[in-house]
């Protein structure tokens, strides 16, 4: 292989760990108390976070959704479009199960420990 080969396969090789570097970086850092609502399921269906923790549910459904606890156990949210996001924090240990008001068979359960 000619010196100009193995230096442009080593630049290579160096921006992509580079890139992977960077995902990995974003990975890390992005928020992990997140519910994804997609398919008209909640992802994942069941969370499990620390007391204090808050929780993020965003909707990237083309229909509308919502986040309502099944016991009054925190504060509704509105009726959430495309890319909405709602936002609660627990402040105590339990299981909070909640579903969308528009799509009951939508369920899902965080768990407070």
């Amino acid at each position: 292989m000619s010196g100009r080969l193995v230096l442009a396969a080593c630049l290579l090789l160096a921006v992509e760990g580079s890139a992977l570097a960077a995902h990995a970086a974003v990975d890390a850092t992005a928020t992990p108390n997140r519910i994804e609502i997609h398919n008209f399921m909640f992802m994942p269906k069941t969370l499990t976070v620390p007391v204090g923790a808050k929780v993020t549910w965003i909707n990237r459904d083309e229909e509308p959704h919502t986040v309502v606890s099944a016991g009054g156990q925190f504060a509704p949210s509105k009726a959430l479009d495309t890319g909405d996001r709602y936002v609660t924090t627990f402040g105590k240990p339990g299981t909070y199960t909640y579903y969308c008001t528009v799509h009951p068979f939508m369920t899902g359960t965080v768990i407070v420990k």
